[in-house]
């Protein structure tokens, strides 16, 4: 595959003829923690080395020209004239700007290529990467002296608002606060966040990619926020301080939510065990317990699957492989749900065979090929000298 740091500058001199601002910002993966951003919880996030690339430059009048490295493609727009575009993925350069306009940042014509190697529909956060390395390139390149928190929150919410996709904070948080060798504990309603120690001595973070994306996905994303917020009002009315789904017990849970709707009551089991299991992750994390933190893992998925309902069956037999292999320490699906990655905790030493086995059964099983990523930690979203 190309280079796409190198990529996006070829083509930017060839096709502008000038030296660019060149922006990497990472992809992300979530060790644990998964459907809690928008229930205000925590999560476990790290930024990873695969990336979005963005090489810019201003323009004299108010033209936006971009380019899409990988896709052959260009749009053209003006920065007083903002349109949602069909193709797609101009949106996510254009959502920046619309966001920077309201909160009365001037941002002028500019010139733009982007590309990457963030694999799209894997549940590693393209489009997350994409807005952060264009609100980091524009801040950047307008001197728009914007701090870094700033930059997640206007990015999120260019997603929610523009692209029209209600994310949580997590993914624009970790590209941009990625830290190599660490996971970040984020706690998505004070946005606190601690660096957690990720340095497992002869371990992998594997990414099994079923290749599937089951339509459901987007609509059910929003299906279980209603179900989430529904049951935090049927709580309230008992316990009027509870304000999100991270502020009840399991205890309220049970007493105000096991004779409502099931599917109310799951839901809302899953996210407030999630929240007690992340934080009891961490100190695994901490004491160096990896095979506890595996099996939190597992546990998590088991949660997606039953309670929270965002499995599928070809993820659930991807975690079922993952355990029959004496090397691989936890696994469970990652991202939104109905098809995209397992996340796996893998011996290095056993790697080899472990995906030779794992992609094998899978494609006997299910008679689709699977994509298999090594991935590592890195840091987050940063200007290339």
């Amino acid at each position: 595959m190309r280079d796409p740091q190198n990529l996006v500058k070829s083509i930017f001199l060839k096709t502008f003829n000038e030296e660019p601002v060149i922006v990497r910002s990472p992809g992300r993966v979530n060790l644990i923690g998964e459907h809690t951003d928008y229930n205000m919880g925590f999560v476990l996030p790290a930024a990873i080395n695969k990336a979005a690339y963005i090489a810019l430059t201003k323009r004299e009048d108010d033209k936006i020209f971009v380019v899409a490295a990988d896709l052959d493609e260009s749009y053209t727009t003006g920065v007083n004239n903002l349109t949602y575009s069909d193709k797609g993925w101009p949106n996510y350069v254009i959502c920046i700007v619309e966001q920077l306009q309201k909160i009365n940042k001037i941002v002028g014509g500019f010139n733009a290529v982007i590309s990457g190697d963030v694999p799209l529909g894997a549940g590693m956060s393209s489009s997350a990467a994409i807005e952060c390395a264009t609100i980091f390139g524009l801040n950047h390149v307008f001197n728009l002296e914007l701090e870094k928190m700033q930059m997640v929150k206007l990015a999120q919410k260019a997603e929610n608002e523009f692209v029209g996709v209600n994310c949580g904070i997590m993914d624009q948080f970790a590209s941009v606060f990625g830290k190599q060798g660490h996971v970040v504990k984020l706690d998505c309603r004070s946005l606190e966040y601690e660096y957690v120690p990720f340095e497992l001595e002869g371990i992998k973070i594997v990414l099994f990619d079923s290749m599937v994306k089951h339509s459901l996905a987007s609509s059910e994303y929003n299906v279980r926020t209603s179900q989430c917020g529904e049951g935090v009002s049927i709580i309230q009315q008992k316990y009027p301080e509870v304000k999100t789904l991270r502020d009840a017990t399991i205890e309220m849970v049970e007493e105000c939510l096991a004779n409502e709707s099931k599917d109310i009551y799951d839901r809302c089991k899953y996210v407030v065990e999630e929240n007690h299991r992340l934080l009891a992750a961490c100190e695994d994390l901490k004491e160096n317990k990896i095979a506890d933190f595996g099996q939190k893992m597992y546990e998590t998925h088991t949660g997606l699957s039953e309670l929270y309902e965002v499995s599928c069956p070809e993820l659930d037999f991807i975690v079922d492989c993952t355990k029959k292999e004496d090397g691989i320490l936890g696994a469970r699906m990652m991202g939104g749900g109905f098809g995209g990655c397992v996340i796996a905790l893998v011996k290095e030493d056993e790697l080899e065979g472990i995906v030779k086995r794992i992609k094998e059964a899978y494609f006997n099983k299910m008679n689709i090929g699977m994509n298999v990523y090594i991935t590592q930690i890195e840091n987050g979203t940063h200007i290339i000298d």
